[in-house]
């Protein structure tokens, strides 16, 4: 927990400082003007460390977790304890951003249990943030440093809860969305209706992205979610949102956020849809699975 630019500054320099005297590899995600600051902070220190815009890495925060994962892979040969700083909450974010940002930071717990040699801090600014983003970040983190002393949160989930299927209620579908039956005789259909609402308001390439991830997911109930389910697609202030619900369930907490693995079966269509979409929310209900796509206009 930190308030303001100046001592954000100020706890991720020392941070990093440590790191680079003890030669661990260190990967620093926060927003263009931070990584700016603490490069003038550090100066030639800066140069032992590794820094990437949060924008780029994490517009869509289901693309956080394979970053880390290809750092820690990346440097886990060499043996020596690994550091990151990744801040992917942040004012601006919408609503349904923060949601599942909150979502990565608790999946980060599951992530990387078994890499206890990575030290990473994932800084919240108690100046910009609502309390309520505050409060949230220590029921997903279980050890905070706030006012440069370090404790366990009491507020803590745990390990079990962060695994269960994720049921958190999404906004309910404006009454204006348009609606489809999706099943194996309805998926050139499908595409043909999609295409037909993306094109008007997307790009073409963007059209194409969002066309793609939605035929992987319906395609994903054909094959696993009960054969049938439903298509909806609406316009929200300034994007296009397309969701498919079926009655199968998703039960892994990471789907989506694992690459898949050279000959692996199955696990591609939330894959593919994280890297297309500006961002994917992923529901397990007592009735079946919900998957949302975003798609900004701009």
């Amino acid at each position: 927990m930190y308030a303001g630019l100046d001592e954000f500054a100020e706890r991720m320099t020392a941070f990093i400082r440590d790191g680079v005297a003890a030669g661990e590899p260190t990967l620093v995600v926060v927003s263009a003007a931070k990584i700016a600051r603490l490069r003038a902070e550090l100066g030639g220190d800066a140069d032992g460390v590794l820094f990437a815009d949060m924008a780029d890495v994490g517009a869509n925060p289901a693309r956080i977790i394979p970053a880390w994962r290809e750092f820690v892979a990346e440097h886990a040969a060499a043996g020596c304890p690994l550091r990151g700083i990744g801040e992917p909450i942040y004012p601006e974010r919408s609503a349904s951003e923060l949601v599942e940002c909150h979502r990565h930071e608790a999946l980060l717990n599951l992530a990387f249990a078994d890499t206890p040699s990575f030290w990473l801090v994932c800084p919240y600014d108690t100046d910009a943030l609502p309390a309520e983003v505050v409060e949230t970040a220590r029921r997903t983190h279980p050890a905070v440093v706030a006012g440069g002393v370090a404790q366990e949160s009491a507020l803590f989930d745990g390990a079990d809860a962060i695994a269960a299927p994720f049921a958190d209620p999404l906004p309910v579908p404006p009454a204006t969305a348009r609606t489809m039956d999706v099943s194996l005789d309805a998926l050139a259909a499908i595409r043909r209706f999609v295409a037909a609402h993306a094109d008007a308001v997307l790009s073409r390439d963007r059209a194409d992205d969002l066309l793609l991830a939605v035929n992987e997911l319906a395609t994903n109930t054909v094959r696993h979610g009960g054969g049938r389910g439903t298509l909806r697609i609406w316009r929200e202030p300034g994007a296009v949102v397309c969701e498919v619900s079926d009655a199968g369930r998703i039960e892994q907490p990471l789907a989506g956020r694992e690459r898949p693995r050279l000959g692996q079966i199955g696990g591609y269509g939330l894959w593919l849809a994280n890297q297309l979409c500006d961002l994917v929310q992923v529901r397990a209900f007592a009735t079946g699975g919900v998957v949302r796509l975003h798609m900004r206009l701009a």
